[in-house]
């Protein structure tokens, strides 16, 4: 018998957002405080999973990279997280001359993060084990230290957290996503914002997607002029990997397509080998793009203010952060939870909407990380040339 083929993640994103705009405007309120009253214990469990989901995913990513350490291991890492970091810096100037325009100075979410008039039930606080920032150095540091000593004891541990860490993200949290994000939206309904709201965000994921394609063109016209040869060219021969990774959001998925197309690009198989499954993993120049562009606007809407130094230490915290995120349902975000709450000061309300925000265009930013790939392909393979 044919298995049945589950709704994606994102129609059903999609449909707790529809849902709770049109349930807001007749639900009453004691339906409503129920909604709000699971939100509530949701984002508790949130605040505690974050540093475990900080500690099982960046732990291990960073011993899984200490293998078959070299010279080219290195400047492949170095020019990913360089690409990555010029994603995020780029994008932090776009929005700070675009947004005063872009974004509606009628639309707030001020009340939205604030106590209602309307709350949960009951409240049940979760304390979690330790704090964001513990649990970004202890990842480091663990991390680290299992990629020198190469021992297998300490590293299986983790390895079998991680899995666990996996099954928490797509057995609890992405199914119960879109219920949340329609508790959001119907709390955002009620309180009379959910239309303002939805108009600006609009406006910015059409911004983003825009950003994503200048990043790419600057990209590959560095690595058609290390390479001497057509930048354009070389974008469009990586075409069929973008509209891969358009289909199906998993960089993971896409890494095939990349391959074949990479070696198209004239790169060895030695350094294709090499670097595509490796920046699958590493190179997120397109989820930087959304989450800083969406954090930006996040923080604007809630009445604060950009600050170029936080954000800067953002985004360098940022790049590394996510490099723990491909092969898990919303990775990327979800490894940027600890760092929007730490560096930003993101409340669940405000983790929520970035979740539902990134979700809603997840397949343009994969696609704008592994067609990057080729462009690191390039450069590396050239850098390669020199050595031999």
């Amino acid at each position: 018998m044919a298995k049945k083929k589950s709704l994606g993640l994102l129609p059903r994103v999609v449909a707790g957002i529809v849902l709770g705009i049109v349930c807001g405007l007749f639900f009453p309120q004691g339906l409503v405080r129920l909604f709000l009253t699971f939100n509530d214990l949701f984002g508790q469990f949130l605040s505690f999973i974050v540093p475990l989901l900080i500690l099982g995913l960046i732990a291990p990513g960073i011993a899984d990279l200490g293998r078959g350490a070299g010279r080219l291991l290195l400047f492949t890492v170095l020019l990913a997280y360089g690409f990555t970091l010029f994603a995020g810096f780029f994008t932090f100037g776009v929005a700070v001359f675009s947004f005063p325009f872009v974004l509606d100075s009628s639309a707030s979410l001020v009340a939205f993060t604030q106590p209602q008039e309307l709350l949960p039930y009951f409240h049940l606080p979760i304390a979690p084990l330790f704090d964001v920032t513990s649990a970004l150095v202890l990842a480091f540091t663990l991390g680290l230290g299992m990629a020198f000593i190469q021992g297998t004891a300490l590293k299986s541990i983790m390895q079998d957290f991680r899995e666990i860490i996996h099954r928490v993200i797509s057995a609890v949290i992405i199914p119960l996503l879109p219920l949340y994000i329609f508790g959001i939206f119907l709390n955002m309904t009620v309180n009379g914002q959910a239309a303002a709201v939805l108009g600006v965000f609009a406006k910015i994921i059409v911004l983003i997607f825009a950003i994503t394609l200048v990043v790419l063109l600057i990209q590959f016209s560095l690595a058609g002029w290390a390479a001497h040869k057509n930048p354009f060219t070389l974008l469009k021969t990586m075409l069929p990997a973008y509209f891969t990774a358009l289909g199906t959001a998993s960089s993971a998925a896409t890494i095939p397509v990349t391959y074949e197309q990479t070696k198209k690009l004239g790169v060895s198989d030695d350094v294709a080998s090499f670097t595509v499954p490796l920046c699958a993993n590493i190179h997120m120049s397109g989820s930087t793009v959304k989450i800083t562009a969406c954090a930006m606007a996040v923080v604007l809407l809630t009445g604060g203010e950009l600050h170029f130094w936080q954000f800067a230490g953002f985004v360098c915290m940022l790049g590394v952060s996510i490099m723990a995120g491909p092969g898990v349902p919303g990775g990327a975000i979800m490894a940027s939870l600890g760092v929007l709450q730490k560096m930003l000061g993101f409340n669940e309300q405000m983790l929520g909407l970035m979740i539902a925000l990134y979700i809603a265009m997840d397949s343009f930013g994969t696609a704008c990380n592994v067609t990057g790939d080729g462009a690191v392909a390039v450069l590396i393979n050239r850098l390669y040339k020199k050595e031999k």
